[in-house]
């Protein structure tokens, strides 16, 4: 079993003799997170701000089923996005339209469609607005300090402090309603100190803004959050300094609505990616094929998904967690296409597998399934939703959340499970 995909924390295990897929899979279901006990913890450590899930981290209609049914709201990036949470029953009043780059025809949706809520950091996206949604309630999105983030933002999205005073000014002129203030400090985030400051960088904005006629409202305090790997207590940590800062700085009696945009955090570990060894190559180490022999070797396994599947997160998602095998052979993972740059491993030790051999990889929710394609003609991973019995019976007015559990032993692709 491989636990988690950034390639150098958690251990692998191979599938043991006499233990099936679906063992390996009711083992899971009791032990992962799921998503009901993330929110659960959510609103525990997080008591004032409201969670819009960030629908493109992973787009699954199981999840967003289940998010709606907890009344979270959704951060939505795009006209497809908005079009899916609304075909689930979710109110365009819990929608954030977070991008603020967006197509002039995504915003005319919007507009059709009553969603109002929508950020922007520049005075195109305001004179884009005006023509088509003037009636929308705008969230100025400012850059933070992310310096010390795996995965940065504000290099693309967000307006300098310097700046803001012009853009809200020019809001103004073209009448439009600025309601709040959002930033990201960047997924992966190490260091608490940054939510403080972004907070207190906010709290500047409002000021502005209040001097400027505006009625400030929301503050969107991004997204980037984790509970796996070294993040396990970081979140608790930030929780704290976040509560703090906004007691601090928007006291409860001001009446500030306070949200922001979990992902990673809800569904990093309710999916598990089951995948099949397809190929096998044994290499001594000058490079020479070799079927058996010296311990010298290195072993290279063919898996039917890859950087072009449901590991695409591999190249462009370094704040995703590690993975780090048993050792006994060097070994080399690739995924199935033609092209090289398809490799999940490099250079890891773990036990001799052989073709037919499952690996199962934990905590693979997060930017999996919502950026696969199907390079090459090869299937995308297939989706099998769970849940506990406990979770059932709390949504057993819901039974189209409550599937029934698929046991995939002996699929020939990749197959998801969904711990929900």
């Amino acid at each position: 079993v491989m636990h988690g995909l950034s390639l150098e924390r958690n251990p692998i295990e191979i599938l043991e003799t006499g233990r099936s897929i679906s063992d390996i899979i009711d083992g899971k279901i009791r032990q992962l997170y799921s998503v009901v006990k993330r929110h659960r913890q959510w609103i525990s450590l997080l008591p004032r701000v409201k969670p819009f899930y960030a629908v493109k981290c992973n787009n699954t209609t199981a999840v967003l089923k289940m998010l709606s049914t907890l009344d979270t709201g959704f951060d939505c990036a795009s006209k497809a996005e908005i079009e899916l949470a609304l075909s689930l029953g979710v109110k365009p009043d819990d929608i954030i339209y977070a991008h603020t780059t967006k197509p002039l025809s995504h915003i005319r949706y919007a507009c059709a469609h009553r969603v109002n809520l929508m950020t922007f950091d520049n005075e195109e996206e305001l004179l884009k607005i005006s023509l088509v949604h003037p009636q929308a309630k705008l969230v100025i999105r400012i850059a933070v300090d992310d310096s010390k983030s795996m995965v940065r933002l504000s290099p693309k999205f967000g307006a300098r402090l310097p700046t803001v005073r012009q853009l809200l000014g020019r809001a103004r002129e073209l009448n439009l309603e600025v309601v709040g203030v959002s930033f990201h400090v960047g997924s992966g985030c190490t260091r608490s100190s940054a939510f403080r400051q972004a907070i207190e960088d906010a709290r500047r904005v409002f000021d502005v803004a209040s001097l400027l006629g505006f009625q400030m409202r929301l503050l969107d305090i991004g997204g980037g959050f984790s509970k796996i790997g070294d993040f396990q207590e970081k979140f608790e940590e930030f929780s704290e300094v976040i509560n703090g800062s906004l007691d601090e700085f928007f006291p409860p009696v001001s009446g500030l609505e306070v949200i922001a945009e979990p992902g990673r955090y809800y569904v990093e570990s309710a999916f598990t990616l089951a995948v099949n060894v397809i190929a096998k190559r044994v290499v001594v180490e000058d490079g020479a094929i070799k079927c058996t022999g010296s311990t010298h070797l290195m072993m290279m396994y063919y898996i039917n998904d890859g950087v072009y599947g449901s590991m695409s997160c591999i190249i462009f998602d370094p704040a995703h967690c590690k993975l780090e095998p048993e050792p006994r052979y060097r070994s080399v993972i690739w995924g199935p296409t033609c092209d090289s740059i398809d490799k999940i491993t490099e250079s890891y030790w773990i036990p001799e597998l052989y073709v037919g051999d499952w690996l199962l990889i934990d905590n693979m929710g997060a930017y999996t399934v919502s950026v696969t394609t199907d390079f090459n003609g090869f299937e995308k991973a297939h989706i099998y939703t769970v849940v506990t019995a406990e979770t059932c019976v709390f949504f057993f007015f819901l039974p189209e959340v409550c599937p029934l559990l698929f046991c995939f032993q002996g699929a020939r692709h990749a197959s998801y499970v969904i711990s929900s």
